[in-house]
């Protein structure tokens, strides 16, 4: 039985508006757009911004800063954010910013010059990573940094065929924040694509098995063959052996655990675009092997997915439910990686008229898991601003403006998406 997803739609348009210094400013905000389901067809309530956030705030536990430390399981998605996005609730929203923000550090850490000796390395040393990006204040600890290799052996100016930095282990060290939280939290942030080999890597868009658990080599479970390479080749032929990924990560989310096994632990997961893919496949890995749980309880799993892709077949989502793996997706839902890959084949292609199951969809198709946040937003002068993740992140944090919306240039926004649709299939029909 499919589970309940709730997907409420944060219409956030190109707008004008004063700023504080008088002069007019651009940004994207709009108004508030509710799904709810009826036995017919869907329905849409359009409430201003601040009105839904005024509704939030009254469901919001009156018990002041310490009110995440007693709600933190449903925050983490324990009940699958029931009565928590239709309005979103302030202390979800901003738990969402805030994983954004640690995600968002992957991008300001990450060296792209050429002429440096820590190209696609991060910038910084572990110890002071997240003080350089002005994080000094989060109250988490940088343990390890990770990287991944492509398994791509094609000749790239600039750029070698070697494990580049993708992101980084955290554990919530300071006692305050460890308390405010209710838990000790174990986070893992994953940046998006940026490097050419990465990019080859999003478009190996056929499906594979997963076979992560040699116990449990489950042939009917598939993901998207790109992500799983990036997840699990090594570079072992290197000057230094690095490991996959994915060893990488076990191997340190095993050693946190067990290091705090006695306290209450969350692990949680975020990334933007391919970022989301791997922190979707760690955590499916993560509970396939059963490495979240302890002595004395099953350490809740928790991914927040920016502007991500699909990355499994249906069998993949169900047993991602199955396995009890949370996932919180916000998309906007003009950015077209969220629609990738499976354009045609997915989800809503299942049942044929609304009355004939198609059996073989579910080894073939794509399946989106989890729970939707949908906004809505673009920028006709910039139209990349789509799969922005500071535009997502800025735009969550301003949800009680009240700002006149813009509908002009929609239609080249759509042709936009569609141009980059097209140069995807045509970069993918040059490598293959």
């Amino acid at each position: 039985m499919a589970s309940k997803v709730f997907r409420p739609r944060l219409n956030l348009n190109h707008v004008t508006f004063q700023g504080n210094n008088n002069q007019a400013q651009s940004h994207s905000f709009g108004q508030v757009f509710l799904h709810k389901k009826t036995g017919v067809s869907s329905s849409r309530q359009s409430v201003v911004a601040a009105e839904a956030a005024a509704m939030a705030e009254e469901t919001t536990p009156k018990t002041g800063n310490s009110a995440l430390s007693h709600f933190w399981r449903e925050v983490q998605g324990s009940n699958n954010w029931e009565n928590l996005v239709e309005p979103l609730h302030p202390l979800l929203r901003k738990e969402i910013i805030r994983y954004g923000e640690f995600v968002a550090a992957c991008y300001k850490a990450f060296d792209l010059d050429p002429t440096s000796k820590r190209h696609l390395h991060c910038k910084y040393g572990r110890s002071r990573m997240l003080n350089e990006v002005g994080m000094e204040d989060c109250g988490y600890t940088v343990t390890k940094y990770i990287y991944a290799t492509p398994d791509i052996n094609i000749p790239m100016q600039n750029e070698a065929s070697r494990g580049y930095w993708i992101g980084y282990v955290a554990v919530s060290s300071d006692e305050s924040t460890v308390k405010s939280l209710g838990r000790r939290d174990l986070l893992i942030a994953f940046r998006g694509t940026v490097t050419n080999h990465e990019w080859v890597t999003n478009l190996m868009s056929s499906l594979t098995p997963a076979r992560l658990d040699p116990n449990n080599p489950n042939p009917d479970v598939k993901v998207e063959s790109g992500f799983l390479s990036l997840y699990t080749s090594d570079e072992t032929k290197g000057k230094f052996g690095l490991e996959s990924c994915r060893e990488q990560l076990l191997s340190e989310v095993s050693r946190l655990l067990n290091k705090h096994k006695v306290e209450n632990l969350s692990i949680t997961l975020a990334g933007h675009s391919m970022g989301s893919a791997l922190a979707l496949l760690l955590a499916y890995d993560i509970a396939e092997l059963g490495l979240n749980k302890t002595d004395h309880e099953t350490v809740p799993i928790t991914v927040f997915s920016f502007g991500g892709p699909r990355v499994g077949n249906p069998s993949f989502k169900q047993r991602c439910e199955e396995l009890g793996v949370k996932v919180m997706r916000i998309v906007n839902v003009n950015d077209p990686i969220t629609k990738l890959p499976g354009m045609f084949l997915n989800e809503n292609f299942r049942v044929l008229g609304g009355r004939y199951e198609l059996p073989w969809i579910s080894c073939s198709c794509y399946a989106q898991v989890g729970v939707e946040l949908v906004m809505d937003f673009f920028n006709v002068q910039n139209p990349s601003c789509v799969h922005d993740l500071e535009t997502y992140i800025s735009l969550l944090k301003c949800p009680t403006k009240t700002l006149h919306t813009q509908k002009e240039g929609f239609d080249n926004l759509l042709n936009r998406a569609r141009e980059l649709i097209f140069s995807a299939r045509s970069l993918k029909s040059i490598c293959l």
